[in-house]
């Protein structure tokens, strides 16, 4: 048996419809595309999503949600962490030995009651400050 004997299996495959063969053909004069309107017109292109002049489905959901690009601070609270204010100098190095952060943290921000204090002891411009 050789690559030049090989055919498709029985009944996968059929003719392709001839349309507009004249009329004993069963698919002649409008050639199966019914009597008038715009389908049965030559040039006719329907758009993706219309639907007949009715408002799309697509414009008629609520538009939902927005995605910030900002990178957002991991906050650490530094009156319940007391671990982070004892740092003698505060990197992120030094924070990930003593608290378990994600490696995927990019900007830690320091909140909470003597966390302006701490200003100067942070050695790295990811780390910012805020609080009393």
């Amino acid at each position: 048996m050789g690559i030049e004997n090989l055919t498709p299996s029985k009944g996968s495959t059929s003719n392709r419809k001839r349309v507009g063969r004249g009329q004993a053909s069963g698919t002649g004069k409008t050639a199966a595309r019914g009597q008038k309107g715009q389908k049965s017109r030559s040039g006719y292109k329907r758009k993706r999503n219309f639907e007949g002049g009715q408002q799309p489905l697509a414009k008629r959901m609520p538009k939902i949600g927005f995605t910030s690009k900002l990178v957002k601070p991991y906050v650490i609270n530094v009156t319940k962490i007391k671990a982070v204010a004892e740092l003698s100098e505060i990197t992120m190095e030094s924070i990930r030995s003593v608290h378990r952060i994600a490696n995927s943290v990019a900007k830690v921000k320091l909140v909470g009651t003597g966390a302006k204090e701490l200003a100067s002891k942070i050695k790295d411009e990811n780390i910012t400050t805020t609080g009393n």
